[in-house]
């Protein structure tokens, strides 16, 4: 019954998408993201939590609001976006996106060189992977979570796909991500949430210290792959650009450890630059602390 529910929110936000014009459903996803962020207080305990710890308490309460709004329209910038994209053309999804540093990903194609894409839930990051995928003429393997949903997770699963998106799930991750290297796919990777600290590695993150996946450390070591930071960002939510940054170059010496301890910090490094640069499109209402600081959330 719930995957029916979903369904059909799926199908009403696809007529809405269509029928409105940009400008009207870009006040209505506003009004939307207010409201989300003024009714529930569990998550602005979360963002005004976050925003104190990253920004060292510097921020007044109206600029805590306007961050944690900006959050909530950012992801439904992000979730709307896979429904209305799933009718459109290639060439019709990347006609309003820029590139920057787009020489970098082709000078590792022209060398017939493996890629990993690091990036994080900034902006939108579901036009960042099928643009991305379009643009370079790639196949890009994507680690996520399997949607609660068996329907909508299908549903998901075939938009991404007639973009050349795949995804592994984070459990098996590991495999599923050498397999599509072994079969010349790319593979893209968010490194911004919080692991379990048994799974993880401790990074310094906004000066605080952070748990951290090792996933693309481990690949980079293991395989001799550099990897690329990639985020997206957007100034009026019609127009997309697309910074590829400097790759993080593959480290491998006698000492594993420090090695992937290296190559993690490096990418928490090009992350928190990264929201730094757009402080208002990160997912600010995820626990990124948790692990380190204990009940900082309650």
């Amino acid at each position: 019954m719930v995957d029916y529910i979903y369904l059909g929110l799926y199908k009403f936000f696809g007529f809405i998408l269509r029928v409105l014009p940009r400008d009207i459903m870009i006040k209505l996803m506003r009004a939307i993201s207010w409201f989300a962020y003024s009714v529930s207080k569990k998550h602005q305990k979360i963002i005004h939590t976050n925003l104190d710890i990253a920004f060292n308490k510097s921020l007044t309460q109206k600029e805590k609001k306007d961050y944690g709004v900006s959050a909530f329209m950012n992801l439904l910038d992000t979730t709307l976006g896979i429904i209305q994209r799933s009718k459109m053309s290639k060439d019709d999804i990347i006609k309003n996106v820029t590139f920057e540093g787009e020489e970098i990903v082709k000078k590792y194609q022209d060398a017939g060189k493996k890629i990993i894409f690091i990036t994080g839930h900034q902006g939108n990051w579901e036009l960042l992977s099928q643009a991305i995928a379009i643009k370079f003429n790639l196949t890009l393997v994507g680690v996520g979570r399997k949607l609660d949903s068996e329907l909508m997770d299908k549903i998901l699963k075939k938009n991404r796909e007639q973009f050349n998106v795949e995804m592994v799930y984070k459990k098996g991750a590991m495999k599923g991500c050498i397999k599509a290297l072994g079969q010349n796919k790319a593979v893209g990777i968010l490194v911004d949430q919080a692991i379990r600290p048994k799974h993880s590695i401790e990074v310094n993150f906004f000066n605080h210290p952070a748990t951290h996946t090792p996933l693309a450390s481990i690949l980079s070591r293991k395989f001799a792959i550099d990897l690329i930071p990639a985020f997206i960002s957007t100034d009026d939510y019609k127009n997309y650009h697309i910074k590829i940054y400097e790759p993080i170059k593959t480290i491998k010496t006698d000492n594993q450890e420090e090695d992937l301890a290296k190559l993690t910090q490096l990418q928490a490094n090009a992350m928190q630059r990264a929201i730094e640069s757009h402080p208002k499109e990160w997912f600010w209402m995820h626990k990124r602390w948790k692990n380190t600081k204990e009940n900082i959330y309650e």
